[in-house]
């Protein structure tokens, strides 16, 4: 069957918050003492999980909900200039057109997310934002039960390997994009039931017969 829902990430997958990222994430570090990554570290980074992620940048557990608090608050201000990805507008509006329920699970806030897209967050049925760093599986699956559909035709898109792994603790399929935060050798090798070369592709995917695991 088709997928009738689809949950879309935010950051790295329909907006374009990398560059942004690369520019803030220093400051947070010297703000909440943690080590600093260093322009080598970039690539290296980008095939880690976020488990490894956290240990390479020494992040303790207990100060992950004051990091996403401030990162949210930065992300709010106006010099932020977190643009969508160019074709995002009209995939959405296409996979839309075709009856796709269209949900958005995201760490960002949900005035956030509603001010990056614009007249395109008419589209979205559901938000679910401020997910902890682990909390996606809990959102994933009010986002389902909320949309009213079998967890057969939905499908997660995200850009990180833990987008991968909220869908399978959930039962749903996973999408992976190739021009977000997570390298596509790093998505590739946990195997997603779909990779997006282009944001293109997302339409023509989706709207195609589920592909066989």
């Amino acid at each position: 069957m088709p997928y009738s829902l689809a949950i879309f990430d935010l950051d790295g997958t329909l907006a374009d918050s990398f560059p942004w990222f690369l520019r803030t994430i220093n400051d947070v570090a010297d703000r909440f003492g943690f080590r600093r990554v260093a322009e080598g570290d970039v690539e290296k980074l980008r095939h880690a999980s976020t488990r490894e992620i956290l240990g390479f940048l020494q992040v303790p557990s207990w100060k992950l909900p004051a990091i996403a608090r401030h990162m949210r608050r930065l992300k709010a201000e106006p010099a932020a200039d977190i643009a969508l990805f160019d074709g995002v507008d009209a995939m959405l509006r296409s996979l839309a057109d075709r009856g796709v329920q269209l949900a958005l699970v995201s760490s960002d806030s949900e005035t956030n997310a509603r001010r990056k897209l614009g007249d395109l967050a008419a589209l979205f049925s559901c938000f679910d934002c401020t997910a902890s760093l682990f909390g996606k599986p809990a959102k994933f699956r009010r986002v389902v039960k909320h949309a009213g559909v079998d967890l057969a035709r939905a499908i997660a898109i995200g850009d990180e390997i833990r987008d991968i792994e909220a869908a399978r603790a959930v039962g749903i399929a996973c999408g992976a994009v190739c021009w977000g935060y997570a390298a596509p050798q790093a998505l590739r090798a946990h195997a997603p039931d779909l990779m997006f070369e282009r944001i293109e592709d997302i339409p023509q995917r989706l709207l195609a017969r589920r592909a066989v695991r």
